[in-house]
């Protein structure tokens, strides 16, 4: 999750973790990709409830884990969890001013970097928050002109919700080539790419199980900052044009096409200017 940048906001981990399986598919694609073998020191940026932080304990036994996130209530819930990680909530933007001068092995941030509109400016901190020779990862959405968005966007734009959503966060990203130029200025290796995973939701048990990704991710500020009187009625008329939009198929379930940017850097040996 996000460090604030916008209007305030809280997270609901256990919402997050509705469809954890699908969310959880493009990490484990990122992290095949990092060919670290033995770090000492790995480092989760934007860690969330913690249940993929655990597979960077899992992969590298022997090193200092360490999740950070800026929301209290997915900290709370990733300590609460029985695994070899530490968590501490903090601001990223802070952990990089920080950690340039005790850089670590390997850095990963899993959907956390399109909530900050300046984050290509970040990488040249992030890449120096790394060993030489070490490794940063990163994967952020590319589906912003997707109906999951659009629908919000539109929909937050009447004039009944617009003053009240003024100012809320909302995320964004670059293509994958920005990425890789970014990084290769920087002397990284770089591999990037994308991927457009098809998620089939269940329509069944939950009839708006499109809504119950979004509210939990890109559409949760929009949400938070409407009032109580105004918010039943957006929810119910973003229910609607998301079911038109993503209709339940023959089988009962829900395709939603879902692409995501990667990339992987393997930071240089010796002196990075």
């Amino acid at each position: 999750m996000q460090p604030e940048t916008h209007r305030p906001h809280s997270w609901d981990p256990d919402r997050y973790l509705a469809y954890a399986d699908e969310r959880s598919r493009p990490f484990v694609d990122l992290i095949a990709q990092i060919r670290a073998t033995s770090p000492r020191t790995v480092v989760d940026l934007g860690c969330g409830p913690g249940n993929l932080t655990a597979l960077l304990a899992a992969r590298w036994p022997n090193a200092d884990v360490l999740g950070l996130d800026s929301s209290p209530e997915m900290i709370a819930t990733a300590r609460a969890r029985a695994d070899d990680v530490r968590y501490e909530q903090a601001d990223l933007r802070e952990w990089i001013r920080t950690a340039q001068g005790d850089p670590v092995d390997v850095v990963v941030s899993n959907a956390t970097l399109q909530w900050l509109p300046e984050h290509l400016d970040l990488l040249p901190g992030l890449v120096a928050a790394v060993r030489p020779g070490g490794w940063l990862a990163f994967q952020v959405p590319g589906n912003f002109e997707e109906p999951s968005h659009t629908i919000r966007r539109e929909l937050a734009a009447e004039d009944a919700y617009a003053p009240h959503v003024e100012g809320v966060a909302h995320p964004s990203s670059h293509e994958p080539t920005a990425y890789l130029d970014a990084l290769t200025r920087l002397g990284c290796e770089v591999n990037a790419w994308e991927t457009t995973y098809l998620h089939v939701l269940d329509g069944t048990d939950d009839p708006d199980p499109v809504f119950t990704w979004v509210s939990a991710t890109g559409a949760r500020p929009t949400l938070q900052a409407l009032p109580a009187d105004l918010r039943g009625t957006f929810e119910d008329e973003f229910r609607r044009r998301l079911a038109l939009a993503y209709p339940v198929r023959a089988d009962g379930g829900v395709v939603l096409p879902f692409r995501r940017i990667f990339a992987v850097a393997q930071v240089p040996e010796g002196d990075r200017r």
